[in-house]
């Protein structure tokens, strides 16, 4: 386990980007009621630490983990109408870091409050270029215990609505949700991206490239 852990901690500058953030990403019913998704990239920002990526509050929460590098991309939907920032934060903690972070946030509900919300990726000239703090819609937060990794996505619409109560992917994916994001299937998109990056990413723990990204 702890050589898993060191292999992890080394992925965001061991492993080529398209690996950690495919091109495209086959979403096999992923969508409301089992319903296919495919995902295309639409950008990759540069490496970065956390400040100025992350809310304030979620960094402050992140602390006792640290942040050694931050991985985002941006991707859209097939049809253009929904666009969803995914995240990876790599952090310097040890598995029982990593336990101690997971337990509090399943403890605490911290992964449905709306504060402690995930920053979006608007890549310029692209149709992401208005997916802002304000257009928000669903979004979900999963902290790995077999890696020192926190990975999150947030979606919303492509046109640049702004989203007056965003809701959690758990709730807006949970079968007889009613509100905007549930109904336009924001909740999903969110969770499903999230669920397949994160896949990719235990993979890749198990079976590292050796090329730089």
């Amino acid at each position: 386990e702890r050589g898993a852990y060191a292999t992890a901690s080394g992925l965001w500058h061991n492993v080529p980007v398209d690996q950690l953030f495919p091109p495209t990403v086959d979403g096999q019913g992923a969508g409301p009621g089992g319903a296919d998704r495919t995902w295309t990239r639409v950008a990759v920002a540069p490496d970065s630490g956390c400040a100025g990526a992350l809310d304030p509050l979620l960094l402050q929460v992140l602390a006792p983990v640290g942040c050694a590098r931050l991985l985002r991309a941006t991707y859209v939907d097939a049809t253009q109408s929904y666009v969803t920032t995914v995240g990876m934060v790599f952090t310097e903690a040890d598995e029982a870091g990593m336990r101690a972070l997971s337990t509090r946030f399943d403890k605490e509900g911290l992964a449905r409050r709306t504060d402690l919300m995930p920053r979006t990726y608007a890549p310029p000239d692209t149709v992401a270029a208005g997916f802002g703090d304000a257009q928000r819609a669903s979004w979900t937060v999963s902290v790995l215990t077999d890696a020192p990794v926190v990975v999150y996505a947030v979606s919303g619409w492509a046109d640049g609505r702004t989203v007056a109560t965003p809701e959690p992917a758990a709730r807006a994916a949970a079968p007889g949700a009613t509100s905007a994001p549930a109904q336009a299937g924001l909740g999903n998109e969110a969770k499903g991206l999230a669920d397949r990056v994160e896949r990719g990413l235990r993979k890749t723990v198990a079976a590292p490239s050796e090329q730089p990204s």
